[in-house]
């Protein structure tokens, strides 16, 4: 009887521990969902505003073609690099380093054109006085500033997300479920941007 009772225990004993163990798991799994979910949705964030500037594009070169019609190799530039752009998606579960790489090369080769395109506006004061290219260098300004806002925020949440990640014993669940929980790139400065550039406008 006494060995009965003492089996019982040891059952009862083990049940707990399971029980605690599976209670533990689901809580660091479902924890890794919801610091998953709000990398992706700050994703969608950046690729939102990304998307407001590319909508912004085709504008202003409509309203600087008025005055510079003759720059005709910039306005090619900028056209070109904002459909590689619109080629390049990355979708939210696919957050690799090489693939945040691609889509940041794309982004870094519109923003190379628009300067090259500002830097144009600059022979004609004109054109900076119009109200449409005032409008349209603020909304540009704004977008900027938004983008790098949303970045920020962007890996803040891949940093929340990869930190809990690669905490002991969640590195190991996490590891278990594999291709689902791996770590989320961030977005890094571009070699020499710890030099400010000079823009004028």
């Amino acid at each position: 009887m006494a060995n009965k009772r003492f089996a019982v225990g040891c059952l009862a004993v083990v049940l707990v521990v399971l029980l605690l163990g599976a209670v533990y798991v689901t809580g660091v799994y479902n924890s890794l969902i919801g610091l998953d979910q709000k990398v992706q949705a700050q994703w969608g964030q950046v690729e939102n505003q990304y998307q407001r500037r590319a909508d912004l594009v085709p504008n202003l070169v409509e309203t600087v073609k008025g005055a510079a019609a003759f720059e005709r190799d910039t306005f090619t530039a900028v056209t070109e690099a904002r459909a590689k752009v619109g080629q390049v998606q990355v979708a939210p579960g696919q957050l690799t380093p090489e693939a945040l790489s691609r889509f940041q090369q794309a982004q870094d080769g519109l923003s190379s054109a628009l300067s090259r395109l500002l830097v144009v506006v600059e022979k004609y004061p004109e054109l900076k006085a119009t109200e449409a290219f005032k409008e349209l260098q603020a909304q540009l300004e704004g977008t900027e500033n938004r983008i790098s806002t949303e970045r920020m925020r962007f890996n803040e949440a891949a940093q929340a997300f990869n930190t809990r990640r690669n905490r002991f014993p969640a590195v190991l669940i996490a590891g278990f479920f594999g291709e689902k929980f791996r770590d989320k790139a961030f977005f890094k400065a571009q070699p020499g941007a710890e030099t400010p550039p000079q823009v004028k406008f």
